[in-house]
């Protein structure tokens, strides 16, 4: 990731800030320690949200294909919601960090202009209980690896000294991503594989997705971006996200079509007549 001076902490020559630093070191690292394996990533997410004036946090981690993402932990189901929207939609605040590597803050997506920036996600946020989301890359000196994603119940920015404590809780949770250690071959366990198994859980929850795109790419002989836009749409068109639509291109209930076998007639498995009065002609 690219470094965005603008987007650096402030130096800690003052000591009021190298303390700030560090006592966000302490609670992040105080709650990992102070959980079991599996609830770990909450448990930092919900930290996150204790450092910071926010309702809810949650840590996305773009796959080997940068559009496809898996949550890694979220604070609470409006936090687990947001990301999932903005994957479905494959627009946001996150979508727009993830891209052009930089922070996105969004101070009020009820009104002005980050309210038109992304207006259907905005929609969606808002009808929530949503006003406001602050999302920042993950990532040292390359493309993003994934984002933190911040939101709050009120609208308003973030103080400079706010956003000082948000980037550093950015880096404290790059680094908790980053330094992971695969199990090895002989069964044991290296000082970080817990870390690794979270990760991989997270990926496993998009796992059908992964599956389903290549599926898709198949049947109408496009690449995974396009595969990906198809699923987006179809889910944006029935209102569903598109983890619920992958899961049906894997079960096969449900089939894309090109344009040459009829255009928007995607097929869904005998019985199971969709929302748009698709056919049940399984493939």
């Amino acid at each position: 990731m690219p470094p965005d001076r603008s987007a650096q902490p402030p130096g800690d020559a003052d000591p009021s800030r190298a303390e700030v630093r560090l006592r966000v070191v302490e609670v992040l690292s105080a709650a990992a320690r102070g959980a079991d394996t599996h609830q770990a990533p909450e448990a930092l997410c919900r930290a996150c949200v204790g450092l910071l004036p926010v309702t809810g946090a949650s840590v996305s981690i773009s796959g080997s294909a940068p559009a496809v993402r898996a949550t890694w932990c979220a604070s609470d189901r409006i936090a687990a919601q947001l990301a999932e929207a903005q994957y479905t939609l494959g627009d946001g605040p996150c979508q727009t960090a993830l891209s052009e590597a930089t922070p996105v803050l969004a101070a009020d997506l009820a009104e002005g202009p980050d309210s038109r920036r992304w207006p259907v996600f905005a929609h969606q946020a808002v009808e929530l209980g949503v006003r406001a989301v602050f999302s920042l890359p993950l990532g040292v000196g390359g493309p993003p690896i994934g984002t933190l994603d911040l939101y709050r119940d009120r609208p308003g920015g973030l103080s400079g000294s706010e956003l000082a404590i948000a980037l550093w809780t950015r880096d404290a949770v790059t680094f908790a991503v980053m330094n992971l250690h695969p199990r090895r071959n002989d069964g044991e366990q290296r000082p970080g594989d817990e870390v690794a198994s979270w990760v991989e859980a997270a990926e496993a929850e998009h796992s059908e997705v992964h599956q389903a795109i290549g599926m898709v790419m198949v049947q109408l002989r496009v690449d995974p971006e396009e595969a990906l836009d198809r699923m987006r749409a179809r889910a944006f068109v029935q209102g569903r996200t598109v983890t619920e639509v992958a899961r049906d291109v894997v079960a096969r209930r449900l089939r894309l079509r090109t344009d040459a076998e009829g255009g928007q007639g995607d097929r869904k498995g005998r019985g199971d007549t969709g929302d748009d009065g698709l056919d049940g002609d399984p493939s």
